[in-house]
């Protein structure tokens, strides 16, 4: 089965350019505020109602609720053990028969499993080492080829990474992010996290 083959470089470039068009600022623009407005304003609740003490309606406070809640991936096709992760990746594209597409937030709870049962690395432009450790770049491009996700949800997750780190004052790509000095395993799962939500809010 023919498959991209993507390099750190590539996906870094993909992703800034799709966050930098105009469609991609519309989409995350205002991007925490996406549950709808109530048709019309709530009747006042008599003072002895509890529901009179919070500034929007319960069922908005639930759909808020449900929206933030990170979404968890499937139980029922676990990641291969430590031997899974030495072998190339083409191995795996057999399990991509089959698949549906997924949300960026879902890809990227799949890239973070990998992140964290596969193991972190930051060597300068690999997706991998020799022990089958990823980037976070090489974290996305595994999930896709182990049918986690097309071409376009890597992309996609790859631009929301890039809204989250902008969001956290990083001007550049997710690749130097990776290898920036001091950077530590802790600090690539909690962006992945903190990009989970951030696409979780938004619908994504």
């Amino acid at each position: 089965m023919a498959t991209a083959v993507l390099t750190p470089d590539q996906l870094d470039g993909q992703a800034a350019r799709l966050h930098d068009t105009q469609a991609w600022q519309q989409i995350v623009t205002g991007w925490e505020h996406t549950a709808a407005e109530p048709a019309s304003a709530p009747v006042p609740a008599p003072p002895s109602d509890w529901r009179s003490l919070l500034s929007v309606p319960v069922d908005r406070l639930i759909d808020d609720t449900l929206r933030a809640l990170p979404t968890p991936p499937p139980h029922e096709r676990p990641l291969p053990g430590r031997l899974g992760a030495m072998l190339p990746d083409r191995v795996h594209l057999w399990r991509r028969v089959g698949q549906s597409d997924l949300r960026p937030s879902a890809h990227l709870g799949y890239a973070r499993q990998i992140l964290a049962e596969w193991g972190w690395q930051n060597t300068p432009y690999r997706l991998r080492n020799a022990r089958g450790a990823r980037c976070v770049c090489g974290a996305m491009v595994s999930a896709h080829r182990l049918g986690y996700g097309s071409l376009d949800t890597v992309d996609r997750a790859g631009a929301w990474l890039i809204t989250e780190l902008r969001a956290q004052g990083w001007p550049g790509l997710i690749g130097p992010w990776n290898r920036h000095p001091g950077r530590t395993a802790a600090d690539a799962l909690a962006l992945v996290d903190a990009t989970i939500r951030r696409a979780s809010l938004a619908g994504q």
